[in-house]
């Protein structure tokens, strides 16, 4: 077992904050000094922590810690019968008095924002070199931002002006960018992402979204189904090889396996007061310009023609039209034009 114990003393001075944040608490790359420091401390086997400060600690510190650490609260004024406590013990102590980064095997210290900014350029070479050595490409190391949190596979790009943040964990060979931002993701393999943002989804393999598409938190997308040019899909699941490939909306849904979405589809999922579930079947056929005003359901194999708005439960392999019948006045533009030009 290892008898290594590390005590953080925070600060209780509030004029040391910025942005009402302590310098522990400030982002390097998305994230947290203090996860720096637990992730690294965590890594050579340190498995007890004490926090010692006036009062209780905020979610937002504990929230730095992995779950599988003992994290302690001590007051300042009762460190010292602790640390005598934990000696006799046999435990070993090391104690951060001031904010400390660590940078390979060293913990630097830092007491402003400035040279915390400063620390920040080898912390983001640092991760860019890591991933490298995984087997990511990454074609343009200085306009990458890549969270320490996150997991990319081998054989993975990372193309230009590419963000990656939270646990955001990508599979082998995806391509992720360019103009791309994915925030607490999972990716299977062989996932593209063109000029899009993810946020709180997760994308199984052979996905391909972009450019353009917008994936808000609560996504499920299967495999094989493609997110085209702006598309953007809020809290619903995709079935395998469903494709909306331009300007649709889907949002509280849940779509089944070989769904083609018409340009300019949208799930009406909100009436004012509150959200409502569409519900789509296997192998349905939705045309251009069509709404759905869920709660509604469509079943197996439906077909919807385009321009329809859709306020009740369509069956299974039948077709939906709601729409008006055309009607053509002949020779009405030619009088039209004649009107005008007098």
């Amino acid at each position: 077992m290892n008898k290594t114990c590390v005590a953080i003393h925070l600060p209780s001075d509030e004029s040391s904050n910025y942005h009402g944040k302590p310098l522990i608490l400030q982002n390097v790359m998305f994230c947290p000094v203090l996860t720096w420091c637990t992730r690294a401390w965590t890594e050579r086997g340190v498995q007890r922590f004490y926090l010692v400060c006036e009062g209780t600690c905020s979610q937002a510190i504990l929230d730095c810690f992995p779950g599988n650490v003992e994290v302690e609260t001590v007051l300042p004024g009762n460190w010292a019968k602790t640390a005598e406590r934990l000696t006799a013990g046999g435990w070993r102590i090391e104690e951060a008095r001031e904010p400390v980064m660590p940078l390979g095997n060293l913990m630097i210290s830092f007491h402003s924002m400035t040279e915390l900014n400063q620390l920040q350029v080898a912390c983001h070479d640092a991760v860019i070199t890591h991933h490298q050595s995984k087997g990511v490409r990454i074609m343009d190391p200085a306009s990458a931002y890549i969270d320490p949190r996150v997991e990319i596979g081998e054989g993975t790009l990372i193309l230009p002006n590419t963000i990656l943040r939270g646990t955001t964990v990508i599979g082998e060979n995806c391509e992720i960018g360019p103009n791309t931002m994915l925030t607490d993701c999972q990716l299977g393999d062989r996932v593209t992402v063109n000029s899009s943002q993810a946020a709180g989804s997760e994308l199984r393999s052979d996905v391909s979204v972009g450019p353009y598409a917008h994936i808000r938190p609560g996504c499920v997308v299967e495999r094989g189904s493609k997110i085209g040019a702006f598309v953007q899909l809020k809290n619903c699941t995709l079935g395998e090889e469903t494709k909306m490939a331009h300007l649709t909306y889907v949002g509280d849904a849940d779509v089944g396996s070989h769904v083609n979405f018409g340009c300019g589809t949208v799930t009406c999922n909100y009436d004012g007061f509150e959200k409502h579930r569409t519900v789509i079947g296997n192998d349905v056929f939705i045309g251009c310009n069509a709404n759905l005003v869920p709660p509604v359901t469509v079943e197996d194999g439906a077909y919807i023609a385009a321009g329809t708005t859709v306020t009740k439960d369509v069956p299974s392999d039948s077709l939906a039209i709601g729409r008006p019948r055309q009607e053509n006045k002949e020779g009405w533009a030619k009088r039209n034009r004649e009107l005008k030009q007098k």
